[in-house]
């Protein structure tokens, strides 16, 4: 392959993404030499290298072609979305899917003693945020007419500076809107690190990689909260249990040699299983029972 027939991917070089980002793709395979400069690592096990930037500037370069894929915060691609003037369907990139870590939210946020009850009570007042055309997109879809003050940082102190009246920004704990004598008022968008692709997926050999990518990543995703569930019970106790498991798909069932009527059974589920959920299959039949984490999981 000749260099650019390679894939390439984006992530944040440092960040609350970042080493998110490389645990992902290395849980799906992926092994990576970092060069001296440290902005750009080389696909070892694949034809797929990475390249570290800032998030900001993960949607234009997937925009320009110089990379396939992004791992960036979906606050940011769609603030750049309505930054190009376009609706999601024509925009030079998309949400491909969500990545299922670091979440937070866009919040409006106000002073602790605004009594906030409505959107329309914010008519008139400067909002600090540094995502503006997302807000002035919520404001719209709103009916509310206010100022939209733009910063690059820093925008948790604007009240207290004068320079705005509420701030919208990204909220995880809450814990510094507090410190600032703030409080969440409103969710505008809730967000979550997602993979990113250009609006025409390549024909050639990066489609391939890209599609077998995919796949990796749905694995991986479903390991996380899937467990793989054992147990004996009696043939006719089968449907009762199997019905108490969350999100489970179906079982496979296995005839225990010298047991008339008694079966071994095994299940993936895809939702966490308490304590809760062993004691009622206890009472429901089940006996012998092992939760086993799942390694490594392809359908």
């Amino acid at each position: 392959m000749s260099s650019r027939d390679r894939l390439r991917i984006a992530i944040q070089k440092s960040g609350r993404l970042s080493d998110a980002s490389i645990d992902l793709l290395a849980r799906c395979g992926l092994k990576f030499r970092r060069s001296r400069d440290k902005l750009f690592c080389f696909g070892e096990t694949l034809p797929v290298d990475l390249l570290l930037v800032r998030d900001d500037d993960v949607p234009g370069m997937i925009a320009q072609g110089v990379c396939d894929l992004g791992i960036v915060g979906r606050n940011v691609l769609l603030e750049q979305i309505f930054e190009t003037g376009s609706d999601r369907a024509a925009a030079p990139f998309r949400e491909v899917r969500p990545l299922g870590f670091g979440h937070c939210r866009l919040s409006l946020a106000v002073p602790d003693e605004f009594a906030y009850s409505e959107p329309s009570q914010l008519a008139g007042l400067r909002i600090a945020t540094s995502y503006p055309n997302l807000l002035a997109d919520w404001l719209e879809r709103a009916g509310v007419e206010a100022g939209v003050v733009t910063l690059s940082g820093s925008v948790e102190i604007a009240p207290r500076l004068g320079t705005a009246d509420c701030i919208c920004d990204l909220v995880s704990s809450g814990a510094t809107l507090a410190a600032n004598q703030l409080k969440e008022a409103a969710i505008i968008l809730e967000s979550e690190a997602v993979l990113a692709a250009g609006s025409v997926m390549p024909g050639d050999e990066r489609g391939e990689l890209i599609d077998m990518l995919l796949r990796r990543i749905e694995g991986v995703i479903q390991v996380r909260v899937s467990k793989l569930v054992m147990w004996q019970s009696p043939r006719a106790s089968l449907d009762a249990i199997t019905r108490l498991l969350p999100n489970g798909q179906r079982p496979t069932v296995t005839s225990i040699e010298g047991l008339d009527n008694q079966v071994s059974v095994q299940a993936i589920c895809n939702d966490a299983i308490t304590w809760q959920h062993l004691e009622d299959m206890k009472r429901a039949g089940a006996r012998q029972m092992l939760v086993l984490p799942v390694e490594q999981m392809l359908t």
